[in-house]
């Protein structure tokens, strides 16, 4: 492992697409202050069959209630600060303050788009949710939380897992997010303007302040593996099977058998 960074970034890439996930959440914005009836029939469509299927089996509430309180937005940020406070002992202080701009300061983002939007919740919501629904706490927080891990860890792990890694991230973002909607405490314009707003949000932390990672170097690995071998390969003590190396990997009886054979030798 060693540190690389700023870690590099495509700019343009990342640029793009923060704008356009920002257009989307304006977009949604505008739909519901504007009533677009689309998009007041795509919620209706989501919310209507999760609030009889949810008032006929409660079980089936409380299990999705349970998995986006333990995922909730406050978890994510618990476990931010966490990160945060071992980085700083790591003395990764550029780190440390991306995790505490992009992760801990979302929830002040998420805080200020609901109170601007002020939108109410579904009257038809399944458990009791404090504040007002537009955009979801739990869509931007989870989406935040979810990216700051793969920028965090991806350079660190092997490249064989990094795919997994991804996925698991993505399905956690897709079930939170689908979890508002089963609960009817979120329509989904709401969801998907939380989602939105959390990647173009966490983009431009990334672009204003690059972390520096932890980087794991399939090649220096190699590099060290081939050394150790020839190392061992042309070692006086393991071509004649006597000296230091023999004795200090060989065991008692092998040991024994070691000095017999030396001694016969001479």
């Amino acid at each position: 492992m060693n540190i690389r960074g700023p870690v590099n970034l495509r700019s343009g890439w990342l640029i793009g697409t923060a704008a356009a996930a920002f257009g989307v959440y304006v977009l949604m914005w505008l739909g519901f202050t504007q009533n677009w009836t689309w998009l007041a029939r795509v919620d209706a469509w989501a919310l209507e069959p999760m609030h009889r299927h949810g008032e006929a089996n409660p079980g089936w509430v409380t299990a999705w209630n349970v998995f986006s309180t333990v995922l909730g937005p406050e978890v994510i940020r618990l476990v931010g600060l966490v990160v945060i406070v071992v980085e700083l002992f790591r003395r990764n202080i550029r780190l440390a303050m991306f995790l505490l701009i992009s992760v801990e300061v979302s929830a002040l983002v998420s805080e200020i788009a609901k109170q601007l939007a002020d939108r109410p919740r579904p009257a038809t919501a399944l458990v009791a949710a404090h504040g007002t629904s537009f955009p979801s706490g739990h869509a931007l927080g989870m989406i935040v939380g979810a990216l700051a891990l793969l920028v965090v860890t991806l350079p660190a792990v092997r490249p064989a897992l990094r795919g997994w890694l991804i996925a698991l991230c993505v399905v956690l973002v897709i079930a939170i997010g689908v979890s508002r909607v089963v609960l009817n405490v979120h329509h989904p314009s709401d969801v998907i303007a939380g989602w939105s707003l959390g990647y173009a949000y966490f983009m431009a932390c990334l672009l204003i302040l690059p972390p520096r990672c932890r980087v794991h170097d399939v090649a220096q690995q190699d590099s060290i593996t081939q050394q150790e071998a020839l190392n061992r390969k042309h070692s006086p003590g393991r071509n004649t099977g006597w000296g230091p190396v023999a004795q200090a990997e060989a065991g008692p009886g092998e040991l024994a058998d070691l000095t017999d054979s030396a001694a016969a030798a001479r």
